[in-house]
């Protein structure tokens, strides 16, 4: 898959990216959107297996993991080495979409770096009829949707530090959910 670009929905918003390991599909991104590299991209894996493949996992963020994945929580981990080349930062906010074309394009490819599709800083674009008339001259593939429900609302974005979980974006799971699932056995 290298530099393609794709755009597909997931069960957030729709999203456009490039395999993990394609520097040259990643930039494309950048450009494309006209978004500033101070912004890192987001990765969307197939299941845990392809988290633990590019990422450490902490006792925690498995708790959540398997809690809230497949879904609309974005969780901020360290990069492995494996990834370093290609994706150049030292950490990456990882999920799993709960969308069955996502999570079929994700297990075909592998994990990708992804951004909701729109002009950076502007309102996503979640229409696939207006994607397709926009962007069809800059991506190589857009997928339709297959009747799946999406949502407008993006995942919550989590990160942890000393303090314990920060939350960067809150979307469809709260704070609330998050360290309630902390505090199980």
């Amino acid at each position: 898959m290298n530099n393609k670009v794709i755009i597909f929905p997931t069960d957030t918003v729709y999203g456009i990216g490039a395999s993990i390991y394609d520097k040259e599909g990643m930039e494309r991104i950048y450009k494309i959107k006209n978004r500033p590299h101070s912004k890192p991209l987001a990765v969307l894996c197939a299941n845990l297996a392809q988290i633990e493949e590019i990422c450490y996992i902490s006792k925690e963020a498995k708790k959540l993991i398997n809690k809230f994945l497949p879904g609309a929580l974005t969780i901020i981990l360290k990069s492995k080495p494996s990834i370093l080349d290609t994706f150049g930062n030292e950490t990456v906010g990882v999920r799993i979409p709960n969308y069955k074309l996502a999570l079929n394009i994700l297990e075909k490819n592998g994990p990708m770096a992804t951004t909701s599709v729109n002009e950076s800083g502007k309102p996503s674009i979640n229409d696939y009829e207006i994607i397709k008339k926009e962007y069809s001259d800059k991506v190589e593939e857009i997928y339709a949707p297959d009747g799946e429900a999406t949502s407008s609302l993006a995942s919550t974005v989590i990160m942890f530090d000393s303090n314990g979980v920060k939350v960067l974006r809150e979307g469809a799971i709260t704070l609330d959910m998050i360290q309630n699932c902390l505090k199980e056995r």
